[in-house]
């Protein structure tokens, strides 16, 4: 099975003396991103499973990766994130709606 996994992976999985074979490193940024978005997808999946910090740190890192990708930070999102949280509030009261037509 071929996967996009995390930079260190390779060699912890040698100190495990696991099989594996790098298939390729990925140079192209269109193609990287790509993989990265299919990476959320799963890595969400996850987190929906088993909320949790270390599976919301794995969602975390490849939006970290597409951010830096499209030229933006962490830091670009969380004060966006913030004006947002000021603007329209956040979703602590659970408040569901219908809009008529």
């Amino acid at each position: 099975m071929k996967k996009l996994v995390r930079d260190k992976i390779p060699e912890l999985l040698e100190r495990e003396g696991k099989v594996f074979r790098i298939v390729e490193k990925v140079r192209d940024r269109e193609r990287l991103k790509l993989l990265l978005l299919e990476k959320l997808r799963e890595e969400v999946e996850e987190f929906i499973r088993n909320p949790s910090p270390e599976e919301a740190a794995d969602v975390l890192e490849v939006i970290e990766t597409i951010l830096r990708l499209d030229g933006f930070s962490l830091d670009d999102v969380l004060k966006q994130k913030e004006v947002k949280r000021i603007e329209r509030g956040g979703f602590n009261e659970g408040i569901i709606i219908e809009l008529g037509e």
